[in-house]
């Protein structure tokens, strides 16, 4: 099981990003997908999480109105569209994945519900 997150970059305030991770080997098309940051010095957050079908897609209150998740269930792929980027949105990112597909939303935004974690994709935001 493989998770490969990639689009990170450097990019001034205020522009835009796009996320994408690739899922290989086993296939979580029926489970939850999430993306979650680490900024220098600080805990791994939630950022986003989407189940398969997109009934249930919580957002992380910072970033809510800014950033869209979205999955292509065909290539075992999710994205992150980042708009409106801020100097505190610098951080890591990492996509995760679980198969069961059966979280509810407060569990959806817990790291330890993830199976899976991808090596991560640095994004940094100048001011």
């Amino acid at each position: 099981v493989q998770l490969q997150a990639s689009g990170g970059g450097l990019v001034q305030a205020g522009g835009s990003l796009r996320l994408s991770c690739a899922a290989s080997g086993r296939t979580f098309s029926r489970g939850v997908m999430g993306w979650f940051r680490q900024a220098p010095g600080k805990e791994r957050e939630f950022v986003a999480a989407r189940t398969w079908d997109g009934s249930r897609q919580p957002y992380a209150d910072s970033v809510k109105g800014r950033f869209t998740m979205s999955r292509d269930n065909a290539k075992n792929t999710v994205y992150l569209q980042m708009n409106g980027l801020k100097p505190e949105d610098t951080a890591v990112y990492y996509c995760a994945a679980e198969t069961t597909g059966r979280l509810i939303i407060s569990t959806m935004r817990r790291a330890s519900a993830y199976e899976s974690w991808g090596q991560g994709t640095l994004v940094t935001v100048s001011s």
